[in-house]
């Protein structure tokens, strides 16, 4: 890492993300905070001594992005551990890996991995359960879908689960059936947490095993340009880990962390005794103030609370049906009261049109008996009905949109399979919402959907609305495209402020943090259809520099 403590950096092009100075020649950097900007004389006058020169060279600098969603132990653990599938593969592709990575472990050792698409998950019958039996040769695989709330599992992990045909799933999951009404190995939601707690049980050295994880999810965010990130469902061996890579010098973002307020995907304590653990883990850069409160599932699995009745697909369906909130409005208005009187903020995951307005609901009711000091965040605002879109900015609630959630991945097949058009064709109102003056915050929510936390992909496609990919065809809902101060504003000071982070990062302003970003492009001249191809030459952390590309070293 860079150590200067002091420098000047010049010769490019300069956005800060400030409207009071959008554009500068040069800003200063000393110890680790921003200095003066201007004209390169302006900010030379202002320091003491003849400081050292980082010459962009004609490059493109603005901060740091700020990921405002994103599951650092998953990714961190998917990328330094385990299987990589991608959403695309098929179950032929998938089982063709899983043997391959099988050759590679000790006989009964886990195959974990992921990331199986949503189009898969949609249809496997207990015939694709037994080409993952053959291709694991008896060994237990765990593979994640591209939701995360969702897990595909061979016979070996059901046996060690327990689970036969006569089982009964938890409250708040399934083991689903095909349409034979046999197991095809897909847990859903609450389902899930036994069978990932039986792999942590197999980890020998756990303390490492999570450092590596975190360490590598951190580093990953860093060489995408990423300084600062909100950790989305943060459990306490997650709170414990940030903080003692924190606190030996090494953690190189910002890290927000949202902590369960309820039983989640991984078990563990939540709620209150969650918090507690939060309070004894706030270091420099690790701040455990948010609580994270999951009101419905997803869409592919029909678990999303919406206002319109899903599609009916099969004879036996519900023509009424349109998913259950996991939350009673009132018990949701009640928690969020006496989380506010705690002093911490919420993000609410919402995928659903009907979660979302009992969100807003609620926060409405909290804000005027408690007013207005809380933040409040739903993620991931696929589906907003038109009448409570004004109410985000209303009440002071923030839009966490995760785009690579619709491009490149194949959730959008999936989910339209399900969701009433009248619905779907209006997926993500970004444009509307920015209108309203609600403040867009962009986010990864890797490793879901995708296997990075690229932000670039996303970035491009809330301008473009488009795959990145020009031999797919189309757009989703065209209309709702952002200019590109917008979409650089989703990913930069929209999710600081959002974050509670707006002084310290987001922006190149003086005394805050110099978190800045060196790229191989201006992204307010290139096509934007080309801004998904955007490479990060170098990453300033605090003033130090914690990533280089290999084309920029000496």
């Amino acid at each position: 890492m860079s150590t200067m403590q002091e420098y000047i950096v010049t010769n490019g092009r300069i956005f800060t993300g400030d409207s009071e100075q959008p554009f500068v020649d040069a800003f200063a950097v000393s110890s680790g905070r921003i200095g003066a900007l201007g004209s390169l004389d302006e900010v030379r006058a202002s320091l003491q001594s003849e400081p050292e020169i980082i010459d962009l060279a004609g490059s493109f600098a603005m901060p740091g992005l700020v990921d405002v969603h994103a599951h650092l132990g998953l990714g961190g653990r998917q990328l330094a551990f385990e299987l990589p599938v991608l959403p695309s593969d098929d179950v032929a592709e998938i089982a063709v890996k899983v043997r391959d990575w099988s050759k590679n472990l000790a006989p009964g050792e886990w195959v974990v991995g992921g990331i199986v698409g949503s189009t898969v998950m949609d249809d496997l019958t207990h015939m694709d359960l037994a080409t993952l039996d053959e291709a694991a040769d008896g060994r237990p695989v765990l593979l994640r879908d591209d939701t995360m709330h969702n897990r595909w599992v061979n016979s070996a992990a059901l046996e060690i689960l327990g689970i036969d045909e006569t089982s009964h799933a938890p409250k708040g999951g399934s083991y689903v059936r095909d349409r034979d009404g046999r197991l095809n190995g897909v847990l859903t939601e609450l389902a899930c947490g036994p069978a990932e707690a039986a792999v942590m049980d197999t980890v020998v050295d756990i303390a490492d095993f999570h450092a590596r994880a975190f360490t590598t999810a951190v580093k990953t965010l860093n060489s995408y340009g990423i300084t600062a990130v909100q950790e989305s469902a943060t459990m306490d061996y997650a709170l414990r880990t940030l903080h003692d890579i924190d606190e030996a010098g090494e953690l190189t973002a910002h890290v927000v962390a949202s902590m369960p307020s309820r039983p989640f995907l991984e078990e563990g304590i939540n709620g209150e005794e969650l918090y507690d653990v939060g309070d004894q883990n706030h270091s420099e850069h690790v701040h455990p103030t948010f609580a994270k409160y999951v009101l419905d599932g997803v869409p592919m699995t029909r678990t999303a609370a919406l206002i319109h009745p899903y599609r009916c697909n099969h004879p036996d369906d519900d023509p009424n049906f349109t998913g259950e909130p996991l939350w009673d409005a009132d018990e949701l208005t009640s928690s969020l009261l006496a989380l506010v009187d705690r002093g911490l903020n919420a993000k609410l995951h919402a995928t659903g049109d009907g979660a979302v307005r009992m969100i807003l609901d609620a926060v409405q009711e909290v804000r005027r008996l408690r007013g207005w000091t809380a933040r409040f965040h739903i993620a991931h605002v696929e589906f907003v009905h038109d009448d409570d879109l004004n109410r985000f900015a209303e009440l002071g609630v923030v839009p966490d949109a995760s785009p690579y959630l619709w491009f490149p991945s194949v959730m959008q097949e999936s989910m339209k399979k399900q969701v009433p058009a009248e619905t779907f064709d209006r997926s993500w109102p970004l444009r509307r919402l920015v209108e309203s003056g609600a403040a867009v915050s962009g986010g990864s929510d890797w490793p879901c959907a995708a296997p990075t936390p690229d932000p670039w992909t996303g970035l491009a496609t809330l301008i473009t609305r488009a795959n990145p990919d020009s031999t797919v065809p189309g757009q989703l809902n065209a209309e709702e495209a952002l200019t590109i101060d917008q979409a650089i504003a989703a990913f930069t000071r929209n999710p600081a402020e959002a974050m509670g982070l707006g002084d310290e990062t987001g922006m190149l302003r003086a005394g805050m943090s110099a978190d800045f970003i060196v790229l191989d492009r201006d992204l307010f001249t290139v096509d934007p259809a080309a801004i998904h191809e955007t490479t990060v030459c170098r990453t300033y952390f605090e003033g130090r520099l914690v990533y280089e590309a290999e084309s920029d070293r000496a």
